[in-house]
């Protein structure tokens, strides 16, 4: 928000601090040099409305992005935003011709009913009767990819296998899909199996106004009993800016009507939906509440009552990776019993063990499908997964300290520079300061702070940037705005990759004070929160 004037003092206050005629050794001549010159460039990008502007917004990345130069001057800020965005989608269309977008579950369904209820009189005379039988009783894997043909076509490539008890079938489906505007896309699909016959089939998308959109899809299964055609229309409209409401009309082989009422904020998720249709018709109610913590934590539990039964299902699920997701839900109804479904999502590949515990509500069952995951989750969690991607974490960061090695190097070579360079004006800073009983910065560290007892092992990485900031008092006032004090004059990143703080110890008035600050957090001193009790 700095104004152009603002700027120019700036600029100037540098100048005189790295002009090369204002240092006689040959040393300091050559480091002011190329101090002065990257000064020179910061002023010619920041005095230019557009440059600056670009740079505002997306840094040196920004600057460095091809077709600027074809760009007329005297833009708003927002319309070089929107210049940005355009050009950044022509280097993603670029990109896009080179990617696809894989897609794929594996669900393995398990029967462990012999666990909790066995006819141990039946098995008497069988050799290794004494341990439950535990079957995989069926599979489904499918798996989908996207090959993007131009910039408003993409063709899908999906197939899927599965068995049950001993039979199985699959199929294979094709789909083209075009967007026609910004308001709706058309699909074709065309599909085929060894169970059913060929699969023709239509969907549609359009926004109707900006808060509502309707999806319509339409499909011919050609079988040996003739044609099955099959229609389904979804209209969806934003309620308020958290809240969605459907409206779903299906007609063919399972005809119904649903409404399902979705609120989705940044703590919770609330479904409320109700079907009528052929076989089936039920009401559903499911709330999940999302943690803010690091992993993403989150608790759900759903009520489902029909013509069916009624099923109860609770659980949760947790980020253990990057890319991984882990989760278990317990299922309890009647009169399908007790299940436990386990649940991986691995960056776009999804997992999914359902494990069929007993057709009969045991409270033995439901115990052992709520604790038993619980415990081998938190045993696997501190025996593995932490232990695991802390080793991960340190690799990465020392590939990033390898990667960015010569780079650093160059800036702390900068920064010792500019701090021989600044030693004559602090010098003259701490005097003026002296005289009116100003702000005099005592001793000043940058880096990481280790505090957390749990912690003590690890090692602490600081530099002392008391110089640097005695450079930056005006008129006894120091100012830092909202961004990394790494590129401040005379400042390096000493630990790259880990968090910052930075410590100040400052006299003011002659009054001690101190005030520690987060590497991105803006920082205005004096101030009298910061003042040292001299009791203490």
């Amino acid at each position: 928000q700095a104004s152009q004037e603002e700027l120019k003092a700036a600029y100037r206050r540098l100048c005189m601090l790295y002009h090369p005629d204002k240092h006689r050794d040959p040393e300091l001549k050559t480091q002011a040099e190329r101090l002065f010159n990257l000064v020179h460039q910061a002023y010619e990008v920041l005095s230019d409305p557009q440059t600056r502007a670009i740079y505002d917004i997306y840094g040196r990345r920004g600057l460095e992005m091809e077709g600027w130069e074809v760009v007329e001057r005297k833009r708003t800020p927002a319309e070089i935003r929107e210049e940005f965005e355009r050009l950044q989608r022509e280097r993603e269309e670029r990109r896009l011709q080179q990617r696809t977008n894989p897609k794929g579950t594996i669900s393995v369904g398990i029967d462990a009913t012999d666990l909790f209820d066995r006819y141990d009189e039946e098995y008497e005379d069988v050799p290794g009767s004494s341990f439950p039988q535990i079957e995989i009783n069926k599979m489904h894997i499918s798996q989908s990819i996207e090959a993007p043909l131009t910039a408003t076509d993409t063709a899908i490539l999906s197939g899927n296998l599965s068995t049950q008890n001993g039979n199985g079938g699959g199929s294979i489906n094709l789909a083209l899909r075009r967007v026609t505007s910004a308001k709706g896309w058309g699909e074709l699909e065309f599909g085929a199996g060894d169970l059913q016959g060929p699969l023709f089939g239509l969907k549609i998308f359009r926004n109707l106004t900006p808060r509502c959109f309707i999806t319509t899809n339409c499909a011919l299964q050609f079988s040996s009993r003739g044609i099955r055609p099959g229609l389904t229309t979804v209209l969806a409209r934003n309620l308020d800016k958290n809240t969605m409401g459907y409206l779903q009309w299906r007609w063919g082989i399972q005809s119904a009507m649903n409404t399902s009422i979705v609120r989705d904020t940044k703590t919770s998720h609330f479904t409320v939906a109700l079907q009528l249709g052929i076989p089936h018709s039920f009401m559903m109610v499911s709330y999940q509440h999302k943690f803010q913590d690091e992993d993403q934590t989150r608790v759900k539990g759903s009520l489902k009552a029909g013509f069916f039964g009624t099923i109860v299902e609770y659980g949760a699920e947790r980020k253990i990776s990057r890319h991984s997701v882990l989760g278990a839900t317990v299922s309890v109804g009647v009169p399908q019993g007790v299940s436990l479904k386990i649940k991986l999502n691995r960056a776009s590949q999804t997992y999914f063990f359902p494990v069929h515990l007993t057709d009969q509500l045991l409270p033995s069952a439901v115990f052992y499908a709520t604790v038993g995951p619980l415990v081998i989750y938190f045993a696997m969690h501190r025996l593995i997964i932490k232990p695991y991607l802390r080793a991960q974490k340190e690799r990465e960061l020392e590939k990033q300290r390898e990667s960015t090695a010569s780079d650093i190097l160059q800036k702390k070579q900068e920064a010792e520079a500019a701090v021989r360079l600044m030693q004559e004006s602090v010098r003259r800073i701490i005097e003026a300061e002296e005289a009116r009983m100003g702000l005099i910065v005592v001793n000043a560290w940058y880096g990481k702070f280790v505090n957390d007892n749990s912690r003590k092992n690890e090692k602490v990485k600081v530099i002392d940037v008391t110089v640097p900031l005695q450079c930056l008092v005006k008129d006894s006032k120091l100012i830092l705005t909202e961004a990394s004090k790494a590129g401040l004059p005379g400042f390096y990143d000493p630990c790259v990759g880990e968090e910052k703080s930075l410590k100040v110890l400052y006299q003011f008035r002659g009054v001690l004070h101190q005030v520690m600050s987060a590497d991105n957090e803006a920082l205005r001193i004096p101030k009298q929160s910061h003042r040292i009790d001299a009791d203490g």
